[in-house]
């Protein structure tokens, strides 16, 4: 197994919400752009929400997301993992730097995760040590094309959640 590092945090000061994934798979780290793999759903959702789509470029992308108080980062800052399969990161890893990050980022109430290893890494390693910031969580379904148990609309019914700013 290879030792694999993230990406820093898509974020500025006027973040509300935070988008965590769990690691960047293959392509993404080749790239050097979260969720390059054209099979994945992200962009497509972003843009659809926010007109953050994948015919746009990266740098724009980002800066869209920013724009509508949107944050994007992953749980892990690295892991040891074979191929591009949430299930086959080992389950050792270094979480990122949440305490610190919330402390720059304090206008954020609402963390969304991308599928169900980053919201259960994010319970089980980071959580626990997060003790300044109240933030309401919620498990989205994994925008991976490896989460073939939703199709495109379901994913963007699920979704949705992420522009109501009211209970989520």
């Amino acid at each position: 197994m290879s030792l694999i590092r993230s990406f820093p945090p898509v974020a500025d000061a006027s973040a509300r919400i935070l988008i965590l994934g769990s690691m960047p798979g293959k392509k993404s780290l080749a790239e050097k752009q979260y969720y390059a793999n054209p099979q994945n759903a992200f962009w497509k959702l972003m843009g659809y929400f926010f007109g953050a789509g994948p015919e746009l470029p990266y740098e724009e992308r980002k800066q869209l997301l920013k724009k509508s108080g949107i944050a994007l980062w992953d749980v892990m800052a690295s892991c040891q993992r074979e191929g591009s399969l949430d299930s086959a990161i080992a389950p050792d890893f270094t979480p990122n730097n949440f305490p610190t990050f919330f402390a720059k980022h304090s206008n954020i109430t609402r963390v969304f995760f991308n599928g169900t290893k980053a919201e259960h890494s994010f319970h089980k390693h980071v959580l626990p040590i997060l003790t300044a910031q109240p933030l309401e969580y919620k498990r989205l379904p994994s925008t991976s094309p490896a989460h073939a148990a939703l199709n495109y609309a379901q994913k963007l019914t699920a979704w949705h959640a992420i522009t109501r700013l009211q209970n989520i």
